[in-house]
């Protein structure tokens, strides 16, 4: 390949990492641009783990040999059998140098285990290129030939060097947008879900129920006391509250398999269950409000729930299930419930969520008068 097809083949890779819709195609497209671009048969992108001291393998791409899979589940290995990825990059570029592939061979004299690896796989050589993010050494590329086919050289090696520095810059880029993507859809206070997350997740649970039969259930909860708690103790304390409310949210929601455990904004949380019966729905937030009220700041919480899996009538889009559950949970804090306040069990909810605004104001007045 000359050095107009190299050139090619480095925009072809940035822009199929650019195109890929989720980290793995973005990998995946990495791996087969780099082995297209150097005439490989195989590639690999592994990620260095620091915290386990293991290089664990994202993604295998090209002729796959017998226990190699695409997107292997957990193929990971001990750094200190290729210490190259620590020694070779704190010794030859942390003093000023940069990251620079290198070549191995099958029947090199080169100790370690990539010798034994290619020779074991019916490979003949490779070429190895840090990959390095922010100043640091974030994994490595590995592209393979198999036996019989031409070793690589110091040209590719070099070639290499630019093809990992085009991938660390789409991996970069993909994080940044991941984050992204994590921020628009998380509180920034609690890490819980936001409304957008929520609205996303309920439409698709409906399409569920609407398909299949699945049960959709949605909780609301209204914290108790945080105006107090904030112009008592300040609003950091306020902030405290939330924030561990959330974590008691969490916490049961995992009770539930699945379910999405979300703040909707100032002191209104929610948790969106989809296939668990509504009974279990019901138990766990009989649960979130018994651990609510045993905080040390607040005076407990609110409980709303909706469910498909009560007599609530049809429910064709998310607007209906949040009137019901927040008119149950309205009733519950009308009447200072310690337990939650369930739509379908209590008639009366069905028809406040359902009531015109006039009607539904002076049922409302109803529940604050009993209360």
């Amino acid at each position: 390949m000359g050095v107009d097809g190299r050139l090619r083949a480095v925009v072809g890779l940035a822009q199929a990492m650019a195109a890929a819709s989720a980290p793995r195609d973005s990998v995946r497209a990495a791996a087969r641009g780099a082995r297209l671009a150097l005439d490989g048969s195989f590639a690999a992108i592994s990620a260095w783990e620091r915290e386990r001291g293991r290089l664990r393998v994202l993604v295998n791409e090209g002729a796959l040999r017998g226990g190699e899979e695409e997107f292997p589940e957990d193929e990971s290995y001990p750094v200190h059998d290729f210490p190259e990825i620590t020694e070779f990059l704190h010794e030859r570029w942390a003093g000023g140098g940069g990251p620079h592939a290198w070549v191995e061979a099958a029947g090199g004299g080169r100790p370690g285990r990539r010798g034994e690896a290619l020779r074991r796989r019916g490979r003949g050589t490779c070429v190895v290129a840090p990959i390095v993010l922010s100043g640091r050494a974030w994994g490595e590329l590995y592209v393979a030939r198999d036996t019989g086919l031409p070793e690589f050289d110091e040209d590719d090696a070099e070639f290499a060097t630019v093809l990992a520095a085009v991938v660390a810059a789409g991996l970069a880029q993909n994080e940044r947008l991941e984050e992204a993507r994590r921020l628009a859809f998380t509180d920034p206070l609690t890490g819980l879900a936001n409304r957008r997350a929520v609205d996303i997740r309920l439409d698709e649970a409906l399409e569920e129920h609407r398909r299949g039969g699945a049960v959709v259930s949605l909780v609301v909860c209204d914290l108790n006391g945080l105006k107090k708690v904030n112009d008592t103790l300040g609003h950091a304390m306020g902030d405290r509250l939330l924030e561990r409310f959330g974590s008691v949210l969490s916490l049961c929601g995992a009770m539930l398999p699945g379910a999405l455990a979300a703040r909707l904004g100032g002191d209104e949380f929610c948790l969106v269950s989809v296939g668990p019966p509504a009974d279990e729905v019901v138990r766990v937030t009989e649960e979130l409000c018994l651990r609510a009220a045993e905080l040390d700041l607040g005076e407990g919480v609110a409980c709303g729930v909706a469910s498909t899996g009560d007599p609530i009538g049809p429910v064709k889009s998310s607007r209906r299930l949040f009137r019901l559950a927040d008119a149950a949970q309205y009733k519950a804090k009308a009447a200072r419930s310690p337990k939650p306040v369930v739509a379908g069990r209590d008639t009366a909810v069905v028809r406040l969520a359902d009531a015109a605004p006039q009607e539904a104001a002076g049922e409302r007045r109803r529940f604050r008068g009993r209360a």
